[in-house]
C-alpha cells in the first residue's frame, strides 16, 4: 500500500470554518479495501500518480470523518468504491481524485476553490460537475432534480469524465439500494431506469447499461422480478439440452468452415426478457429466445464468413439480421445480429463481433482509456462528441431545466431507423420518426422550411413514418414556417426542440411589437408618446418590476401578463401633462384603435367563439396569457366580461386586407334527398371553401346543419348567406356563434 501523505493542513488557520487537518489515516477495517484499491491502480499507473490518488483519499476521509452511510458503513466507502469502478476502465488520476472527492462539496464544508487549491483546477471542475445545486429556490423537488441534471449534462459536454464519475456513482448506489426506505428506493431506481441506464447506453457502456436495468428492475418492481427470476431458474433446467446442442454444433461448424472463434452462449436478462413480454404483450412461456451466443472472431471479414457458416448449420428467422457493422449503432456498437431457428425450433440469437468490436460494446466511451490505439474507438469518441456538442444546442433552445430534461429523454434511447439522403448519407432516427424529423436531422433551416417530401421517389406527407433503409427527399419553400401540429407526431428531440425554439422566437417578435403598440395606446390616452419616456424611467421601471429588459416588459403586455395603464403610470411619474388651453402636439390627440391585419398570430388571436371577420365591428381584450384577444362587438362572451372593460382596447381592421377567415353558420333546412350536396355546392359557388360540417344529434324532419366556411369578409358571407337561402328545402340561415367555443 502507498504511504500516506504526511500530516498538513489547507492553507489558513486551523480554526477556520472548513479548514480540516489532513493527518487522518484510514479506519483500519478499511485499509485492506484501500490495499486493494492501490493494487488495480499498480496494474496501469506509476507509483507517483498512485501517490496522488492516496492524497485525495486521504482529504476525503478527512472531510467525511464521523459521517456513515445508511447502510451502516463509514461514507468513504462510497467514494473508494465509486473510484475503484473508474481504475476498471483505467480512467487517468484527476477522474480518480475527483471520483473519490465527488460528495465533499455536497456533504461537508469544503469549497470548490479548496479543492482546486489542493489538487488543481480541473479536479474542481469534475467535482463541481457532479455535485448538485443547494441553496437554490425551486417550485418543486422535480424542478430542483432536472436543474441539477441540466448542469451535470452541460459539464459532462465539457468533459465526459463527469457523467462517467455520476455513473459510477448511481451504480454503487444502486449495489446498496436494499438499505433505504421502499418509497425512495423506487424513486431512485425509476430514475435510474429513465436516465442513467440510458446515458450508459448512449455512451456504449454495455455493461454498466445492463447492471442498472437489472438493479433498477429489481427495486422499482420487486414482485415482477421475484416472479420472473423464479421462472427463469424453473426454465433454465428445461432448455439446457437445447442450449448444450447449439453450443456443440457451433464450435463444430465454425473450425469445419477454417473459422477460429471463441464461442460463448449467455442468458438474457431479467428486464430484457420483462420488456419484450410488456412490448409485445406475451407471456413468459411464449418468450423462447431466453438464450443467446457471441461469437468473437479475428477480423472483419471473418464476421461475414462466420455468419454464412451459421445460416448454412440453422435456418435464418427472415427480417432478424441486422448488419451494426455496416451501419454502427449511434453509441458506436458493431456486430452482427441474427436470429435462427434452433434444435425443437427454439429461436437462438446470435451476435457475431471482432474482439475489438467486443471491447467497445463492452466499455464504450470508457474504451479511450482502457484500448487507446483502435481505430474503432476514434470514431466512436467522434460520435460521443457529436452527441455531447447537441447537448449544448437542446440547452440554447430550451426554455427551463424541465424541459431541457424532456428532450435529452427523447435523445437517449438509441435510433431504430436508418434512413439516407439523396446523396447517400445516413442519419440514425428514433423509432417512429417522421420526414419532419429527418429534415431537422439534415439541418434545423431545412426542417424549419419543408413543405414536403419524396420518400423512395414517391410524394409522401411529412408526417410519414420511415422504414429502415427509405431514401428521403426533402422539399422546401423559402416563405415555408413549422407548423405547431408537427409537435404532435415528431419523435426526435433535435425536431421537437427547433420546432419549440421557433414559436417562442415568433411569440416573443410579436409579443414585443403588440406590447409596444398596446402601451402607445394607453400613454396616448394619458397624453404623452413613447417618445416622451426617457430611459431613466425604462430603468426605474426595470428594477422596481424586476423585468431583464425594456423588451421583457413589451413582451409581457403583450402577452397579457403586464396591464399597459399601469405600466404607462409607472412610466410617465414625473412627466407634466400639457397645460389646460396649451396647443396639442401631433401626437397628443385622441387615441387611434390599434389596426388587425387578420393573420391570429401568438400575441394577437381572433375570438374563436364570435370569429370576427374584415367589415365586424371589433373590440380587443387583453387576456393574461394570451396577449390580445378580438371579439365581435355584440359576441356573447364578450358581455359575460364587463367586469374587464378596463383591459379592453379600441382595435380596428386594417385596410386591403387580402386573406380567408373561416365563420359558422347554422342552416336548418328539410330532410330530403340530396340536400346536403346542394347545400355544398351553394357555397362553392361563391368561391368559398368548407373546411368542417356537423350536424345536430336531433336529426328530425328539419336537422340543424353548421357549416364552417372560409370567406374574406362580410361582404363576401353575405354572398354566401344569400346563396343557401336559394336553395329550396332551407328554411332557416344565419351566422353562428358559439359561446362555448
Amino acid at each position: 500500500m502507498t504511504a500516506f501523505a504526511p500530516p498538513r493542513t489547507l492553507p489558513g488557520h486551523a480554526d477556520e470554518p472548513g479548514i480540516i487537518p489532513l493527518d487522518m489515516h484510514p479506519p483500519v477495517d478499511l485499509a485492506e479495501d484501500l490495499e486493494c484499491f492501490n493494487a488495480k491502480l499498480a496494474t496501469y499507473m506509476s507509483p507517483e500518480d498512485i501517490a496522488l490518488v492516496d492524497a485525495a483519499y486521504v482529504f476525503a476521509a478527512a472531510a467525511h470523518r464521523g459521517q456513515m452511510r445508511v447502510s451502516g458503513e463509514h461514507y468513504i466507502t462510497h467514494p473508494l468504491a465509486v473510484a475503484e469502478s473508474l481504475a476498471d476502465w483505467h480512467l487517468d488520476v484527476q477522474a480518480l481524485r475527483a471520483a473519490l472527492l465527488h460528495d465533499v462539496m455536497e456533504d461537508t464544508d469544503i469549497s470548490k476553490e479548496q479543492i482546486a487549491e489542493r489538487f488543481g483546477k480541473v479536479t474542481a471542475e469534475l467535482v463541481d460537475g457532479v455535485s448538485k445545486l443547494d441553496r437554490i429556490e425551486h417550485q418543486s423537488f422535480e424542478e430542483a432534480q432536472a436543474e441539477n441534471f441540466r448542469k451535470m449534462m452541460l459539464a459532462m459536454a465539457r468533459d465526459v469524465r463527469v457523467i462517467l464519475i455520476k455513473l459510477a456513482d448511481r451504480q454503487h448506489n444502486m449495489r446498496t439500494l436494499g438499505s433505504m426506505r421502499p418509497e425512495k428506493r423506487r424513486r431512485i431506481a425509476r430514475e435510474t431506469l429513465d436516465i442513467y441506464a440510458p446515458i450508459a447506453n448512449r455512451l456504449g457502456l454495455n455493461a454498466l447499461y445492463r447492471e442498472l436495468q437489472e438493479l433498477s428492475f429489481r427495486y422499482a418492481y420487486p414482485l415482477r422480478y421475484q416472479v420472473l427470476e423464479k421462472a427463469v431458474k424453473k426454465a433454465r433446467g428445461n432448455r439446457r439440452e437445447v442450449v448444450g446442442k447449439v453450443l456443440t454444433a457451433i464450435r463444430t461448424a465454425l473450425p469445419a468452415a477454417g473459422i477460429e472463434a471463441e464461442v460463448a452462449g449467455r442468458e438474457k436478462h431479467l428486464y430484457g426478457i420483462y420488456r419484450k413480454m410488456r412490448e409485445k404483450q406475451l407471456s413468459f412461456s411464449q418468450v423462447l429466445d431466453i438464450y443467446g451466443f457471441r461469437i468473437v472472431v479475428k477480423d472483419r471479414p471473418t464476421c461475414y464468413l462466420a455468419l454464412g457458416a451459421l445460416h448454412a448449420l440453422y435456418h435464418p428467422v427472415p427480417g432478424k439480421f441486422k448488419d451494426y457493422i455496416a451501419i454502427p449503432k449511434a453509441n458506436g456498437y458493431q456486430s452482427l445480429h441474427t436470429t435462427l431457428i434452433g434444435p425443437f425450433g427454439t429461436p437462438v440469437e446470435i451476435q457475431i463481433r471482432t474482439a475489438e468490436m467486443h471491447h467497445v460494446a463492452e466499455s464504450g466511451v470508457a474504451s479511450h482509456w482502457l484500448y487507446k490505439d483502435a481505430q474503432a474507438i476514434d470514431q466512436l469518441q467522434q460520435k460521443t462528441h457529436k452527441w455531447l456538442q447537441s447537448l449544448i444546442d437542446l440547452q440554447s433552445t430550451s426554455g427551463d431545466s424541465t424541459e431541457f430534461l424532456e428532450h435529452v429523454k427523447l435523445d437517449l434511447f438509441p435510433g431504430e431507423v436508418y434512413a439516407f439522403s439523396p446523396k447517400g448519407k445516413i442519419f440514425a432516427l428514433p423509432r417512429g420518426a417522421t420526414a419532419v424529423d429527418f429534415a431537422y436531422a439534415v439541418h434545423t433551416d431545412i426542417g424549419d422550411r419543408c413543405v414536403a417530401c419524396r420518400i423512395n421517389f414517391e410524394t409522401m406527407p411529412l408526417r410519414s413514418e420511415l422504414k429502415n433503409g427509405d431514401r428521403v427527399e426533402i422539399i422546401t419553400a423559402p416563405t415555408a414556417a413549422p407548423n405547431p401540429a408537427w409537435l404532435g407526431y415528431v419523435k426526435s428531440a433535435r425536431a421537437r426542440s427547433r420546432i419549440r425554439h421557433f414559436f417562442k422566437t415568433q411569440q416573443n417578435e410579436e409579443s414585443v411589437a403588440l406590447g409596444e403598440r398596446l402601451l402607445a395606446y394607453a400613454l396616448r390616452e394619458m397624453d404623452f408618446s413613447l417618445a416622451d419616456i426617457s430611459a431613466t424611467a425604462w430603468d426605474r421601471l426595470k428594477r422596481e418590476s424586476g423585468a431583464r429588459s425594456r423588451r421583457a416588459i413589451l413582451s409581457d403586455i403583450g402577452l397579457g401578463k403586464r396591464l399597459p395603464a399601469i405600466v404607462a403610470r409607472h412610466l410617465a411619474e414625473g412627466l407634466e401633462a400639457p397645460a389646460a388651453g396649451a396647443p396639442e402636439k401631433k401626437h397628443r390627440n385622441r387615441p387611434q384603435a390599434i389596426l388587425i391585419h387578420g393573420s391570429a398570430g401568438v400575441a394577437v388571436q381572433l375570438g374563436k367563439c364570435c370569429r370576427p371577420i374584415p367589415g365586424d365591428p371589433i373590440v380587443g381584450l387583453i387576456r393574461k396569457g394570451q396577449g390580445l384577444v378580438v371579439h365581435t362587438h355584440d359576441c356573447p362572451t364578450l358581455a359575460k366580461l364587463r367586469s374587464e372593460r378596463g383591459n379592453w382596447v379600441d382595435v380596428e381592421w386594417e385596410s386591403g386586407i387580402d386573406q380567408l377567415f373561416e365563420v359558422g353558420i347554422r342552416v336548418v333546412a328539410s330532410n330530403a334527398r340530396g340536400v346536403l350536396a346542394r347545400l355544398a355546392a351553394g357555397i362553392a359557388e361563391t368561391e368559398s371553401n368548407i373546411t368542417d360540417i356537423s350536424m345536430d344529434d336531433d336529426r328530425g324532419a328539419t336537422p340543424t346543419i353548421y357549416f364552417t366556411v372560409q370567406v374574406s369578409d362580410r361582404i363576401h358571407l353575405a354572398r354566401v348567406l344569400r346563396a343557401l337561402r336559394r336553395v329550396p328545402e332551407v328554411v332557416r340561415v344565419a351566422r353562428h356563434i358559439n359561446p362555448q367555443a
